[in-house]
């Protein structure tokens, strides 16, 4: 019994973006953006994959914040100045309007991590792992067909460092089924990732 658990937790759910969009508009439904944020901000590690899945790539969907904006500006420059309680501060704003951007989500980590602040990081960190493993678990990243989906090139780059897929890989880029792909390669061995625009 246990292996046929392990046999369906295993098979990858590429994310169908419609039934996606409906669900999240969807006052009724279980995948509802308003009762997903809400266990996400406060239970994350209760998400199970489809959740997850729901508001990662929902995110298409959502009112996002850009990282070519004022605010995530203003947060990378206190980043990189090391200013790590303005970091966290301005961190926090934009987590408000968007929280299930993944970089955003970094950030407070190291900010967190930096100032010793355990139970912070352990929630966001549990919020980070939801989210990446729904991407993990949208395809296994061996065929066009079975791409890792990601919503921006930003989110691949983090995809790749979980996968520790380095620089030792040379990528290149295609288009199949009415999608771009990135496709990592060294010598044999092929990871291909789906971008979403």
């Amino acid at each position: 019994m246990l292996l046929i658990g392990g046999f369906f937790y295993a098979q990858k759910t590429p994310p169908n973006l419609k039934v996606i969009k409906k669900n999240l508009e969807n006052k009724k439904s279980e995948f509802n953006f308003e009762k997903l944020i809400f266990k996400y901000k406060g239970l994350p590690k209760s998400l199970d994959n489809m959740e997850a899945q729901h508001l990662y790539y929902g995110r298409n969907f959502q009112k996002t914040v850009s990282t070519s904006s004022t605010e995530f500006k203003n947060l990378a420059d206190a980043f990189k100045d090391k200013d790590v309680d303005e970091t966290i501060n301005l961190a926090k704003e934009v987590y408000g309007k968007d929280p299930t951007n993944l970089d955003v989500l970094l950030i407070l980590l190291r900010g967190y991590d930096t100032k010793k602040d355990i139970s912070n990081f352990s929630h966001h960190m549990n919020q980070l792992k939801s989210l990446t493993d729904a991407i993990k678990n949208s395809g296994d990243g061996k065929s066009d067909k079975t791409a890792y989906v990601v919503n921006s090139v930003g989110d691949e780059y983090i995809l790749l460092n979980m996968l520790n897929i380095g620089q030792d890989y040379n990528r290149g880029s295609q288009s199949a089924n009415g999608a771009m792909y990135d496709v990592w390669q060294k010598g044999e061995e092929k990871l291909y990732i789906k971008v979403l625009y």
